[in-house]
């Protein structure tokens, strides 16, 4: 069991140390299937810290300062909007939308040079979706990594940008577990014996991250996008059935 949830967090952590988003549609349901949702859900948010942590540490130059700060100011406003979302709306519903509006946006952009934003405008809609979402079903991912896209990021710079945003966010909520009475012994037991797959995935992912050229990175981020938007359909369509 070890093993499996030390496997687990090495593919996460190695999608997100390279593409800065990613891994909350790989840890959690993976983790899920060898241990309970309530430890691997809090396991997966310290990941999210340390991940965070070391990128922040390393590559804190190429942190978009203005639209982090946007981005985490907007969130903040919009988890409770998330936590009514959980309450009132069904899943299926939320996540099907969300599922088209992400494929819609990565289709024209492969279609199409796409859309670029000039400026940290509208950084609030993009933070206040993250909030939404993050707040309902933990997915604050999907709506940074479009933004970014849009804001035309070098590869460190998104990466960077992102994980500056995640640390607190991921702080707030591991808090949040903390105060629950979900940070348990066995969170801390999975999480001390992966942190030595978790430390090599984020060193992998930021070798591959660095050697990739703008024109080959934003591709490969709608590729993602549309993965996210694939199995959120699948998930959505799965709860219909």
């Amino acid at each position: 069991m070890t093993l499996a949830v030390a496997a687990v967090l090495f593919l996460a952590t190695f999608v997100r140390s390279m593409f800065g988003f990613g891994e909350a549609l790989i840890a959690v349901p993976l983790l899920a299937l060898v241990i309970p949702v309530n430890v691997a859900t809090p396991i997966a948010a310290l990941v999210s810290i340390t991940v965070a942590a070391v990128v922040v540490i390393e590559d804190w130059r190429h942190i978009q300062f203005r639209s982090a700060a946007w981005l985490i100011a907007s969130t903040l406003f919009g988890i409770p909007g998330g936590l009514l979302l959980l309450t009132r709306v069904p899943e299926p519903i939320v996540k099907g939308l969300l599922a088209v509006v992400i494929l819609a946006f990565s289709l024209q952009a492969f279609r199409t040079s796409g859309w670029r934003l000039a400026t940290d405008r509208f950084a609030w809609i993009f933070g206040l979706a993250a909030g939404v979402l993050g707040g309902a079903y933990g997915m604050n991912g999907p709506p940074l990594a479009v933004y970014g896209s849009l804001r035309g990021w070098q590869p460190g710079e998104f990466r960077a940008t992102l994980q500056g945003y995640f640390l607190p966010a991921s702080a707030v909520g591991m808090g949040g577990y903390w105060m629950a009475g979900l940070w348990t012994p066995s969170v801390t037991r999975f999480y001390v014996t992966s942190l030595p797959a978790v430390l090599v995935a984020i060193v992998l992912g930021r070798f591959m991250n660095k050697r990739m050229t703008p024109r080959r990175f934003i591709p490969m981020v709608y590729v993602g996008l549309m993965i996210v938007g694939a199995v959120l359909l699948v998930q959505a369509a799965a709860f219909l059935c």
